[in-house]
């Protein structure tokens, strides 16, 4: 949630069947974020967005994810980047 969005065109690569990932990917666990990270890390990670910071979405915490430029830059063969949203708002039910 702290590292935005992307937004991209495939390029039609048929070695990966046509296909690219359809966002990061965790890092780690939902239980083992639950038991790394605390509250303060939550806040401390997603400060500037409007979200949840309670104990209940620490598994959702951005260091539980893998880094999405990361993702992004090894797919540069399958996707062309349309452009990169800056998260403002997220919402967890």
């Amino acid at each position: 949630m702290a590292t935005g969005t992307y937004i991209v065109r495939g390029l039609g690569n048929p070695a990966s069947f046509n296909s690219a990932s359809h966002g990061a990917g965790r890092r780690m666990s939902r239980t083992r974020a639950k038991k790394t990270f605390t509250r303060d890390d939550l806040v401390e990670q997603t400060r500037g967005v409007e979200c949840r910071k309670d104990a209940g979405v620490i598994d959702e915490i951005p260091a539980a994810y893998k880094d999405l430029s990361e993702v992004i830059e090894a797919q540069t063969d399958l996707v062309e980047v349309v452009a990169h949203l800056r998260q403002v708002i997220c919402v967890k039910g």
